[in-house]
């Protein structure tokens, strides 16, 4: 599947973008996106996803041009959005069935099919709860459920891992890995790790704009040989960090070791291996 994204724009008024003249291709694998609050990740999903219309643009799957036949990408399409609201009287296998009946999902296997979903999120001890007694992590866990409910081959998960703890966040990566071969995952991230654990490819945004796309390898050679680390004074740090851009910092008694990004090393420096998080911190900064 290949799903295509062609100069697609977001504008609110005269001067304020969601999205600018962004393009993009997208094929079966995970796609991380990265940015700031603000870069237009939110917006981008949810025209994606058809609940918004792009002020210019269009968007194709597999050559169908979305916009006009959203039907098209609906009938295909699990999505999970950053803020996804639950109806807390219900308990997880009433609530999975109400959305597979808005989904138009039905027939003799579809109990085993949640139920199977429900062990997926490790919720099925939960399952006759009501989701108002859910924590914030369990509610997040059926969100995720709900967006698998159809087999969808296109899935959009806005920040999925809000709120649930590292086994859950690798039992996540686990479920979408399995997933990633015949369909196409796009999902947002604040926590760089995630991203890096698991995206076939990656795509940062800032201002609404694409800043820089490729594989992890791709992205993370952008910063290759530009990241130090040091042994500095403690007083000495406030000049470095007006000089350099510091990834981070460690108290060490009347030390603090410094990691940081520079074209040149200073003195008493050693290159120390990039990772995804040096790469994203140095793009967002130098386009910032």
């Amino acid at each position: 599947m290949k799903l295509s994204i062609n100069n697609i724009s977001k504008r609110y008024n005269k001067e304020k973008y969601g999205l600018k003249d962004y393009t993009l291709t997208i094929e079966n694998g995970i796609l991380g996106l990265l940015g700031p609050n603000g870069a237009g990740k939110s917006t981008l999903m949810k025209i994606i996803a058809t609940i918004s219309q792009p002020t210019n643009g269009t968007i194709e799957l597999d050559g169908h041009d979305i916009q006009k036949d959203p039907d098209f990408i609906r009938k295909m399409l699990g999505y999970l959005p950053q803020d996804f609201g639950v109806y807390a009287n219900l308990n997880a296998y009433e609530f999975l069935e109400y959305i597979a009946a808005m989904k138009g999902v039905g027939g003799p296997g579809l109990r085993k099919r949640i139920e199977a979903l429900l062990e997926g999120v490790n919720l099925i001890e939960s399952a006759r709860l009501p989701i108002g007694a859910y924590s914030g992590g369990m509610k997040q866990r059926i969100g995720i459920a709900q967006a698998l409910l159809n087999d969808p081959k296109i899935l959009i998960f806005d920040e999925p891992t809000v709120g649930l703890d590292p086994e859950e966040r690798m039992r996540f990566r686990n479920l979408i890995a399995d997933l990633a071969q015949n369909s196409i995952i796009i999902l947002s991230s604040h926590i760089v790790s995630d991203i890096e654990t698991i995206a076939d490819e990656v795509a940062i945004m800032q201002s609404g704009i694409l800043i820089a796309r490729g594989t992890q390898h791709e992205v993370i050679k952008l910063v290759e040989d530009k990241v130090f680390e040091t042994l500095l004074d403690n007083a000495e740090l406030s000049d470095f960090k007006a000089k350099n851009l510091v990834v981070n910092t460690s108290r060490q008694k009347d030390k603090v070791w410094v990691r940081y990004i520079s074209n040149d090393a200073a003195s008493g420096s050693k290159p120390t291996p990039a990772s995804l998080e040096d790469a994203y911190l140095f793009i967002t900064h130098k386009n910032n």
